[in-house]
């Protein structure tokens, strides 16, 4: 994902890099403030699939910046495996962002990065909640699940 071509609101493209420089500049415009990172992947429910993975900047109580890619298609055999998929591609984007951001701002600036995933308590991807939950954390995020994860569900969704 790091040579991935990102998008912001606009449809400005941006490489990796420029998308770390303007998590950044939106950050030291209120350094004060608190931020919570989310980065959350969507993709439609097809057997040829794009997977959409956004990363959301949300300064709490003061608005937000988001930017999103899209993958390349590949071939999913069924919602199991799109949902791991989905998943993998939001800690593979998350491990790169945090890294860089953490050589940007310093060690001091610590978010609560989370991992929104697109699974929820009703439905069919109920069965995979524990499954993708547990690999959330074992790399160290926090996962959100449905209804409260925005980040996939909304954000990623309206690229998807």
């Amino acid at each position: 994902m790091p040579n991935s071509k990102f998008f912001n609101i606009i449809g400005n493209e941006l490489d990796l890099e420029c998308v770390v420089r303007a998590i950044y500049d939106f950050v030291n415009l209120k350094p004060q403030r608190k931020y919570k990172i989310i980065v959350g992947t969507d993709s439609a429910a097809r057997s040829d699939v794009s997977f959409v993975t956004a990363i959301t900047v949300w300064r709490i109580g003061n608005g937000g910046i988001h930017f999103w890619t899209r993958s390349e298609k590949t071939h999913c055999h069924d919602m199991r495996e799109r949902i791991y998929k989905e998943t993998i591609h939001s800690i593979t984007l998350a491990q790169e962002l945090r890294g860089r951001l953490k050589e940007k701002l310093g060690d001091e600036f610590f978010w609560n990065d989370q991992i929104h995933i697109d699974v929820g308590e009703n439905g069919p991807t109920k069965d995979f909640i524990e499954t993708v939950v547990g690999m959330v954390k074992g790399y160290g995020f926090d996962a959100v699940i449905k209804p409260y994860s925005f980040g996939a569900s909304i954000v990623a969704d309206r690229h998807t």
